[in-house]
């Protein structure tokens, strides 16, 4: 059992960062009954997972929403639940009959998570949007690129999963621990605004000392800094350089015997282009692996740019257990790691429905309700 054995959740099934939230404490053991929409329900073979790797974990009923009928199944759910996950946009969960008041007049200790780009409430909310948006809005994204380019999304990584899911999944384990003591529960309203804002703290403290320019890739971190970034080699793979403190950069101006003083000033940022570009010409010299040769093992701060192909079987994700293969694929194992009870993926992605007649009778429906639940369509 992970660290959140014994937690039940309630996902409302949906796309991005409410599956990844749903992901992350099912991966720590708690158990997340995923509520899929009954017209999605096909009856796949169970031994046949899907490729969804994010829905991991969990299992899947396949309730109609739209039906008085659903409604009660899912406040049934509620009812036995520690929390519950939804990523409507607003006003929709209340439309439908499954918002917080009802939810926490059903069960006053729940805790109800809300997953929304914008948030529940200012000028955006009712909008529609992505992560790229809600990343640019939070002003992260703006600080993102290179000198000579405009800002580069950081795939959907900020604002969908670091700034979205990771955040709401802290919310609600905060929630349900504040529950635990004061009985009551409450609502967790994680925006992906509000979150890739706040990954992006660290720059703002820098730009508060005057340390940090506006103008991306003139910094230390965004590809300014001739010691901070990544480069090409002789065979077209990438090689990664961070030696920022002085004794790494002194063990990187070893490792590329760069005896000549010019290489003295470090953080001269008037020096910074001209050093990166014979840098660049230097990395050219040798084959990524050469590189891994010469400098792996040292404190350099260096490592390989792998693809996602490659990653798996590098060594030192070998030896940490980074990865794992579950029914066939290969995904990210669990993290953070604990000492006494680590996560596990518990199960394969499930079909959807897969596990209705399990869920329903675990909250007490009897055979002729699931049977008239069956015939009217709330569930699947």
């Amino acid at each position: 059992m992970g660290p959140l054995g014994g937690l039940r959740i309630v996902e409302i099934a949906g796309i991005g960062p409410g599956p990844f939230c749903a992901m992350m404490l099912a991966d720590m053991g708690a158990d997340v009954i995923r509520v899929d929409r009954a017209d999605r329900v096909r009856g796949e073979d169970p031994d046949q997972p899907p490729a969804d790797i994010m829905n991991r974990g969990r299992r899947s009923i396949g309730v109609d929403l739209k039906s008085s009928d659903g409604i009660e199944v899912v406040m049934r759910l509620v009812a036995s639940s520690d929390a519950l996950i939804e990523g409507f946009r607003p006003g929709v969960a209340e439309r439908l009959g499954v918002g917080p008041d009802e939810c926490l007049a059903r069960n006053p200790a729940l805790v109800y998570g809300r997953m929304t780009g914008w948030g529940q409430n200012g000028p955006y909310a009712p909008r529609a949007g992505h992560d790229i948006n809600y990343v640019a809005l939070s002003g992260t994204l703006d600080a993102i690129g290179r000198v000579d380019s405009g800002p580069v999304p950081p795939l959907n990584l900020v604002g969908d999963f670091g700034g979205g899911g990771a955040y709401l999944a802290f919310g609600i384990v905060c929630a349900v621990l504040e529950a635990r003591t004061s009985g009551t529960g409450q609502v967790v309203d994680a925006a992906m605004v509000d979150g890739a804002a706040s990954l992006a703290t660290f720059l703002h403290g820098l730009r508060a000392i005057g340390i940090w320019d506006d103008q991306r890739g003139t910094n230390m971190l965004d590809t300014g800094a001739h010691y901070y970034d990544v480069y090409e080699c002789a065979d077209g793979k990438y090689v990664s350089v961070g030696s920022i403190e002085p004794q790494f950069y002194a063990e990187l101006r070893e490792k590329l015997q760069l005896d000549d003083p010019k290489w003295d000033a470090q953080n001269d940022k008037r020096q910074w282009p001209a050093l990166k570009a014979e840098l660049a010409e230097i990395f050219k010299t040798r084959t990524r692996d050469e590189w891994c040769e010469l400098i792996e093992g040292s404190d350099v701060c260096f490592a390989p740019v792998l693809t996602m192909t490659e990653a798996p079987s590098h060594p030192h994700n070998l030896a940490r257990g980074t990865f794992t293969e579950v029914a066939g694929v290969v995904q990210p194992r669990p993290a953070p790691r604990f000492s006494r009870t680590d996560g596990e993926i518990l199960r394969p992605p499930p079909h959807a429905g897969q596990h209705s007649d399990e869920v329903l009778a675990e909250c007490g429906f009897d055979l002729d309700e699931v049977a008239e639940l069956r015939s009217a369509g709330a569930v699947a």
